[in-house]
């Protein structure tokens, strides 16, 4: 269906083709993206794009998307395209919506995975090289990765400060980071204790809860009997007098290697505890279990005597089952009737809850294993030196021969593992220090920050809430190399802080500015100690990487000069971040200064292949961004990240990236129409006043402003995939299937200089202006091109202007308003589906001249736009 004009074909030359307008420009149909982008890359580079954006954007309001820094190990991945890609669309786009954003992107120098590539090319610290020289290696090392990682960013078309990035490992950088701990400790929440924390025996380190994964393990679980030491004490408290044979407590465990550092067991206060005779003994446990447990004992014949509050029990006596002491029985609100016998082995050593609650009662916090994993000299003979793993197997014989154990069979249950090595963790009570979520309000604090942030997906905030009411201290030391030290110095006796901490700190950190973390190791404590040199000693503890991160509010937002002191007004990274760098940062940035460091925190979900399934090398499912830019371009990704909403899972494969180069293509094709259509259109000369043009004219550029109000509105609020839906629809619907096959006769028919050709060049001026900006944040290469391409003066990038202001509709007075168009399509879409049965039918041909002919006739309401509709028939 289209408009016929009733003009211009009075004069036709016998050389029909030489009267025609035809479209002609020099803007390719192929993109040949993968070709043609590095040459745009290189010309943004010469340009310095990112600088001729900050000039252009100076003194305008700022938006600041803190980049959330990658570890400089390997190459990018297909979760880092998808991370730094929505950046850049926000970044962008804010950008044209009038503010001023600097995008500074980052990277995570320092840490364990970057010693682990060290060690395996030099050798660990002190064999080949001394530890400075292995920590210039690493230095080494991490600038390698971050100038190949930079290259791959930089290709996906995002604009950034890659020639002045932050880095964890800058001196001064590394110099703020040993000041946010000082601002930390002189606010009151640091503390050292021998808590148990995360570690890793491959590591040799405490690991933070962000570096724990979670995998299926088979274990051990037994049932085991401590015999009570006073029976009749113990049976007193039953009101029984005697049973036949020992009284025990049953514990449940799925963890054998950690009963040496029993001195426990807890019970509930509130529970009822039963006291149950079975064949040749008396067992204790809750009551409530009591059923469950004698089915999993294979007990059949038993009968409950008598039952007491767990209240009752406490603090009576129970043998060790292999040790030569006994412990007592506690109370503590963490037991529960989930499972096992409501009586919980408890080891303050190897659990935080356990470490609570020994903690209450005075015990001893004992530690039997050494960093290696194995246990220490004189923990028991057939076990010093023996793999806690390893040493299950031997403490079930040891029960077994004992006569403790109950009852033991295999388990499977997730068990916390290490996020590098895949290997399984343990608890251990090691000296370490603490940022306490307690002593100072911190929880509480961190609580309310949370409810002043926007979260989006807003489910994020009940998540987060719930990681930081639950969450325990925080450990931020750690036994490494490559890492800020924390630049403390204790007494040698009491291991109290120096008097003087922050002074000292400072000291540290100005070194630290001038000659990088390694000014730490080199300095010698009489240099800034004096006499107290002699009574205080370094401790050579590094900070958790994620305290790097965690504190680049500080040590980055708040120093470099583009942020102008304004605090982040966006953090936005994998939804794991809530437990990492959400966490970390919310921490740091509320022990410092009170209050969160961000104003908006938004997540995006995994990316997995197209059956949904996690991306894994093994399975071959990957889908590499290097091999997608080098095959498609970069554009087809960043369509593809926009495009898939990025709330929940987000698949990709070559069967979707397909699918969005064919979304691509019809977005080309629109931009190819309009721009071949503007062939010898000066906007300076040929414009036509909105009053003047042609009423359909008018309606086509009231679509774009109605396109434009959608647009405009998604990405204000993060939604893409709804901008390229809505950038679909009128480039598919709204221009493709109507008003750009109805312009095409006019356009190519009419005189060249006519009103009514002017009258369509100037609508499709307006789009096409309008368009370049609504695609600019997303297919940021396209945009540029067709830029190029555009009539009139204007400046040399579209990423330095805003939305475009040229947009008009029709008036609702109007006698061909936009209820008057409404129903045109709607009579237009019905005629060409009788058209359509009556081709299926045969009744008509397929060309042109066997169509039907129908008559739109508009009765003359006004001058200028009307009276040039009324020239025009309806065709189908």
């Amino acid at each position: 269906m289209f408009i016929k004009p009733k003009y211009g074909t009075e004069n036709l030359m016998s050389d029909y083709k030489s009267t025609l307008n035809l479209p002609e420009t020099g803007f390719p149909m192929r993109g040949d993206l993968a070709k043609r982008e590095p040459g745009m890359l290189a010309r943004w580079t010469d340009d310095d794009l990112y600088g001729i954006i900050r000039a252009a954007k100076k003194g305008k309001k700022t938006f600041i998307l803190h980049d959330g820094p990658p570890y400089a190990n390997g190459s990018i991945h297909i979760g880092h395209s998808v991370n730094k890609i929505l950046k850049d669309i926000i970044v962008k786009s804010k950008g044209l919506t009038g503010y001023d954003s600097p995008y500074v992107p980052g990277w995570d120098c320092h840490g364990l995975p970057i010693e682990l590539k060290v060690e395996q090319q030099y050798g660990k610290p002190g064999e080949k090289f001394t530890a400075a020289e292995f920590r210039a290696k690493c230095r080494e090392y991490a600038a390698e990765q971050i100038d190949g990682q930079r290259k791959d960013f930089i290709r996906l078309g995002v604009l950034g400060d890659w020639s002045r990035p932050y880095l964890t490992m800058d001196f001064k950088t590394e110099a703020n980071i040993i000041r946010a701990l000082g601002k930390i400790i002189g606010n009151g929440h640091l503390h050292k204790g021998a808590k148990p924390v995360h570690w890793c025996v491959d590591c040799r380190s405490a690991l933070a809860e962000a570096e724990v994964e979670y995998y299926d393990k088979t274990s051990p679980s037994i049932d085991v009997a401590f015999h009570a030491v006073d029976k009749a004490a113990v049976l007193a408290k039953f009101g029984v007098a005697d049973v036949n044979g020992p009284v025990s407590l049953v514990i449940w465990t799925t963890t054998p290697w950690t009963l040496p550092a029993n001195r426990a067991i807890s019970l509930s206060p509130e529970f009822d505890y039963a006291l149950v005779q079975v064949d040749g003994q008396a067992l204790i446990l809750a009551k409530d279990l009591v059923e469950s447990v004698m089915k999993r004992l294979g007990v059949t014949d038993y009968r409950i005597l008598a039952a007491v509050q767990g209240s009752e029990l406490e603090l009576m006596r129970f043998q060790h089952p292999f040790l030569d002491f006994d412990v007592p029985a506690i109370l503590g609100d963490h037991v529960t009737l989930d499972a096992g016998t409501g009586a919980v082995h408890t080891a303050g050593g190897h659990g935080p809850d356990d470490y609570t609650i020994s903690q209450k009662y005075g015990l001893e916090i004992a530690n039997p294993v050494g960093p290696d994993g194995a246990y220490l000299p004189g923990t028991y003979p057939s076990l010093d030196g023996i793999n806690v793993f390893k040493a299950n197997d031997i403490i079930v014989e040891m029960l077994r021969d004992s006569g403790a154990l109950l009852h033991v069979e295999k388990m499977q249950h997730s068990y916390p593992c290490c996020w590098r090595h895949k290997s399984p963790i343990i608890f251990r009570a090691t000296p370490q220090w603490f940022v306490s979520m307690d002593q100072k309000g911190l929880r509480a604090q961190s609580l309310k920050e949370i409810k002043g942030v926007q979260w989006i997906p807003d489910w994020g905030q009940a998540r987060i809430e719930s990681m930081v009411a639950n969450r325990p201290d925080w450990c931020i030391s750690r036994q490494r190399t490559w890492g800020v030290p924390m630049s403390l110095f204790v007494h040698k006796e009491t291991h109290e802080l120096h008097p003087r901490t922050l002074e000292l700190m400072e000291e540290v950190a100005k070194r630290v500015e001038v000659d990088g973390i390694q000014a730490w190791w080199d300095l010698d404590s009489r240099d800034i100690l004096g006499d107290d040199a002699d009574s205080y000693e370094k401790v050579p503890d590094t900070l958790d990487v994620w305290f790097d991160s965690g504190s680049t509010h500080s040590s980055v937002v708040d120093v470099r000069p583009e942020f102008a002191g304004h605090a982040a007004d966006m953090y936005l990274e994998g939804s794991d971040q809530h437990r990492g760098w959400f966490m970390s940062s919310l921490m740091i940035s509320t022990a410092m200064k009170g209050k969160a460091p961000y104003r908006q925190v938004l997540t995006h979900g995994f990316t997995v292949d197209g059956q949904g399934r996690k991306m894994s090398k093994s399975i071959g499912n990957t889908v590499s961004p290097q091999d997608v830019m080098n095959k498609l371009g970069a554009d087809i990704l960043r369509l593809w990240v926009a495009s898939t909403d990025y709330t929940g899972e987000m698949a990709v494969s070559d069967e979707i990236l397909k699918r969005a180069a064919d979304s691509y293509r019809r977005i080309r094709n629109t931009a190819r129409f309009l721009l071949a259509n503007l062939n010898g259109f000066d906007p300076a000369k040929d414009m036509v006043k909105p009053e003047e043009m042609v009423v359909l004219d008018r309606w086509a550029v009231g679509c774009a402003q109605a396109a434009q109000e959608d647009i405009l509105k998604a990405y204000e609020s993060y939604d893409f995939h709804e901008v390229v839906q809505r950038l679909m629809r009128f480039c598919s619907i709204e221009m493709g299937s109507f008003y750009l096959d109805i312009i095409k006769d006019r356009q190519y028919t009419a005189k060249a200089d006519s009103v009514a050709r002017r009258s369509c060049q100037t609508a499709l001026f307006h789009i096409v202006e309008a368009l370049v900006r609504w695609m600019a944040p997303i297919m940021s290469f396209t945009a540029d091109e067709i830029w190029g391409y555009l009539p009139g003066d204007r400046e040399k990038y579209v990423f330095t202007g805003e939305w475009y202001e040229g947009l008009f509709g029709l008036a609702d007075d109007e006698a061909m308003n936009d209820g008057f168009w409404d129903e045109l399509l709607k009579v237009r879409g019905e005629v060409n589906k009788v058209i359509e049965q009556a081709r299926a039918d045969k009744k008509v041909g397929g060309s042109p001249g066997s169509s039907g002919h129908a008559v739109c006739r508009c009765r003359p309401g006004g001058q200028g736009s009307t009276r040039w509709a009324m020239n025009y028939d309806l065709s189908c």
